[in-house]
Order: C-alpha cells, then sequence, then structure tokens
C-alpha cells in the first residue's frame, strides 16, 4: 500500500533493549485530519512482548542502584533533547492526532518541564527511622522500586501523557515497559528515543505497540506476566474497568487516570466574561478529547441570559464560522457527538450554538446546548468531543447536586467572586481537581493529578514518586 504521494510507506520499529526491533506484522497509522495513510509501524506479538519483558526484568537490578545524580542527568538531557528536537516531535503529533499546533506546541512545552521536575525530586525518595514498641530493638523503614511497570498512555495528549506514564517509575529506580497508542505510536517512539540518546542504559525503557486486534492478548499477557509488579494506565472508563479486573485477578497494583464529565460553575457574581473564556477553553481545546474537558456548564439563573451571549461571542472567537473545523481522531468520535446531540434534541433540547447534525469525516465544529435533562444521553454520557451543556441553578446545593451528579470526578471548576463561597463548594464537589476561576483543563507538574469514582484512582504529579516505591520494614537488636 503506497501513501499518497506514491512512495512506499515506512514501517517503524518497536524499540527493545534500546535497540530497534522489527516484527511479523504491522499496522497503518492514518492523518484523522486528511485521511492519508502516514506510515506503519511494528506490531508485537507474544513473543516480542516477551523480549521486552526479560529486558525490563535483566536491566532492573543496576537500574535500581544507579546513583540518583546519574538518573537525574539522563533525565534532564533527555529534556533538552527533546526541546530541540521540537519541530521533528510536533510534526508527528499533528500530524498523528489531528491536533492544532497549539496544542502540540503545550504537550511539547510541558513534557520536557515534567522530566526537569522529576529530575529535581529524585533525592526526596527517603525511608525513616521509628521509634519501636521494644527497647533494644530497632527500625528501619526502607523505600524501593516494585520491578517492572507496564505503562499504558494515550493518543490525545502523547507527549504529557506518555512521559508522566514512564518518568515517574523510572526516577522510583523501576523498569518500563511503554505500550504505544495505535493511534500515535511515532509520538511514544519520540519520547523513548529521546531517553536512549540521553543515557538510559538498555532494558530500562521498552517500547512496544500492537494492533487492535491485538490488544486484548498483548495486554492480558502484559498483565499477567509475574515480572510485571505495576500497572499504570491512562484512558477511558471502560477500557480502564478492563485494565483493573486483570489485575486484580493477578494481586497487581494499579493506577488509573480515566473518563470524566468535567462541571464548571458560574455564579452569579461571577466576571462573566472570563468565565465564557475559560468554559470555552475548557470544553473547545482539542476538540474536546481531553480528560479534564468541560462538558457541563453550570449558570446561576439570575446570570444565564448574560453568560448565555458572553459564552456564544466566546465560542465564536475560539472557533470562527468558516474557519477550520478542529479535528477529532477519528469519525467515530463525530458520529457518537452527533448520536448524543440528536437524541438530546429529540427530547427537548435546544442547540444554542453550531449545527448538531454538521461534520465531515473526523471533523466537527463546536455545539453548545441546553435544556439537557437526566432522560436524554447526553446528561450522563462523556461525549469526549466539542460538545457542552449549559444548564441553570437557583441555589448552591442545586450546583453541587447537578456536578456531583455523574459517576466521574476528575476535574471541575467554580467562577465566583467569593472565595470563602468558593472553597465551601469545593470541599463538596467530588473530583480530584476544583480550579477555582480557571478552566477544568489544568495540568502542571507541582500539583497531584487524578480521580475519584470512575475518573480512577492514584496520583500522577508531586506525589507520583510514592506511587512507584513501596516500604520494606527492616528490624534489628541493638
Amino acid at each position: 500500500m503506497a501513501t499518497t504521494n506514491g512512495t512506499k510507506p515506512t514501517t517503524h520499529p518497536l524499540i527493545i533493549n534500546n535497540k530497534p526491533h522489527s516484527t511479523k506484522a504491522s499496522f497503518p497509522v492514518h492523518s484523522p485530519a486528511t485521511g492519508d495513510l502516514l506510515h506503519h509501524f511494528s506490531s508485537a506479538s507474544i513473543q516480542d512482548t516477551d523480549l521486552a519483558i526479560k529486558s525490563a526484568h535483566e536491566a532492573y537490578p543496576a537500574w535500581k542502584r544507579l546513583p540518583p545524580n546519574q538518573k537525574r542527568d539522563i533525565f534532564l538531557k533527555a529534556a533538552d533533547l527533546m526541546t530541540a528536537r521540537l519541530p521533528e516531535l510536533k510534526k508527528s503529533m499533528v500530524e498523528e492526532t489531528g491536533a492544532a499546533p497549539g496544542w502540540a506546541d503545550f504537550n511539547l512545552g510541558l513534557a520536557p518541564e515534567i522530566l526537569r521536575d522529576v529530575a529535581g525530586r529524585l533525592s526526596s525518595i527517603s525511608g525513616s527511622i521509628p521509634q519501636t514498641s521494644r527497647e533494644g530493638v530497632s527500625a528501619l523503614i526502607y523505600k524501593e522500586p516494585y520491578g517492572t511497570i507496564l505503562a499504558i498512555a494515550p493518543w490525545n495528549a502523547p507527549y504529557i501523557l506518555g512521559i508522566r506514564a514512564i518518568i515517574y517509575p523510572l526516577a522510583a529506580g523501576n523498569t518500563v515497559i511503554l505500550k504505544a497508542p495505535e493511534f500515535s505510536p511515532m509520538c511514544s517512539q519520540g519520547i523513548v528515543s529521546a531517553l536512549h540518546d540521553a543515557g538510559l542504559p538498555p532494558g530500562v525503557l521498552n517500547l512496544i505497540a500492537h494492533q487492535p486486534s491485538d490488544a486484548a492478548a498483548v495486554t492480558k499477557h502484559l498483565i499477567e506476566s509475574p515480572i510485571i509488579k505495576k500497572v499504570n494506565f491512562t484512558g477511558s472508563t471502560a477500557v480502564g474497568k478492563i485494565i483493573a479486573e486483570l489485575a486484580g485477578r493477578n494481586l497487581k497494583p494499579v493506577l488509573l487516570e480515566l473518563g470524566g464529565k468535567a462541571p464548571a460553575i458560574v455564579w452569579e457574581d461571577a466576571d462573566l466574561e472570563l468565565a465564557a473564556k475559560e468554559c470555552v477553553m475548557g470544553a473547545f481545546l482539542h476538540a474536546g478529547q481531553i480528560c479534564m474537558s468541560t462538558e457541563r456548564v453550570i449558570v446561576h439563573e439570575s446570570v444565564v441570559e448574560k453568560f448565555e451571549e458572553e459564552f456564544k461571542k466566546a465560542v465564536k472567537a475560539f472557533a470562527p464560522e468558516g474557519g477550520d473545523a478542529p479535528v477529532l481522531i477519528n469519525a467515530a468520535g463525530v458520529q457518537k457527538n452527533q448520536r448524543l446531540l440528536k437524541d438530546a434534541v429529540g427530547k427537548g433540547a435546544k442547540v444554542i450554538h453550531g449545527d448538531h447534525e454538521a461534520g465531515e469525516g473526523a471533523k466537527m465544529m463546536p455545539v453548545i446546548v441546553k435544556g439537557v435533562n437526566k432522560d436524554m444521553d447526553l446528561f450522563y454520557t462523556e461525549s469526549f468531543g466539542p460538545t457542552v451543556s449549559l444548564m441553570t441553578i437557583k441555589t448552591e446545593q442545586e450546583a453541587l447536586d447537578l456536578a456531583n451528579d455523574t459517576e466521574y470526578g476528575l476535574s471541575s471548576a467554580i467562577f465566583t467572586k467569593d472565595l470563602g463561597r468558593a472553597l465551601r463548594m469545593s470541599r463538596e464537589i467530588e473530583s480530584g481537581a476544583v480550579h477555582i476561576n480557571g478552566m477544568t483543563v489544568h495540568d502542571e507538574t507541582a500539583l497531584p493529578h487524578g480521580g475519584m469514582k470512575a475518573s480512577g484512582y492514584g496520583r500522577f504529579g508531586a506525589s507520583g514518586l510514592d506511587e512507584w516505591v513501596r516500604t520494606k520494614t527492616v528490624t534489628f537488636k541493638d
């Protein structure tokens, strides 16, 4: 099969033991924006997967013992390499995921910063010497890495989520197998190559990918392997449940960051222009394909008409009519949003911006709908696309009840000039993060990141190193 320019597409290899590893099978990767065939990527079999597991297992003892300052220098050099390679890495992300250049720039700005931040935290891993209950007996509490970690990262923010999936386990002394998303494997290869070129020893980080039809078998094989000691997965709640069940059957701990239905509450004293702009960004950045994307904008009835006008003004500035439509990862994402909107409109909801039936291929313009209720699929289903619901409330309790009436709990926002009210409401919102006078999409290295309920458990971010060590108690007689 040839690309649109008539050339034979390149087949990119896996990376096992720091070396290119070709496989018998491969799978195609297409541009969601144009439909063009970009390249093929090697597809791991069970035998290929076993080679990655063996490589990581053999590399673990030496990596575990490597002094923190040497790990630090590798991470810092990798950050510099990613920064230097920005044009190449950006091209991969834009082509493979259909991302707008600005979203790719954000990814490639934050990803190296995560590397640098974690490099600076390496020395923070420390044990303790507790007081014991028996005279003449002392104790040491060591913090040790688990061993080999399976990291599964998605396509929608491939550099940010790919880096955080591997760098916290690596920093704690674990080795890692990174399972690349089938939509953006070259982005994952860019991360792994930067770390290898920065001096990461052979086998410490291995990259595999597979064709979609092999996903269940390869993932099951990895999780069931006695060498894999812990798993982290970022992705949909549906797949997260499968990962968690497999891990549970094999007594493997797992960190999950899953879907969301993020609410933004706009109170009557809010700066409505600010709230409108932040809600538009939160809802439609990267075509709404972010786990923290705003899905419900909950507005006090006394300002809802004014807010609605500001909201429509802000979305027109964000995505001008007649401009290029945002690109979703595939046509199925557009069709899902169209189905949700059709169901809502058919049951009485009203579209106040956009065309709920419009969409071509993987492209779809933003849509705002109001009058959504519990009888509509859109009320509870994560759209993961450029669709947001505008809802009206009278009281704080109504706002909280509506914000919490979802299985998800990842991120949220409150817009008000009354900090006391904002903090009071923040305590009652069931989500891993609440952002006051800022959009629901918020990610930075200094803060723990994760959810509750069906949005998962465990934390990336500032507390992320503790996720990847376990304690060992040693007692001795003085």
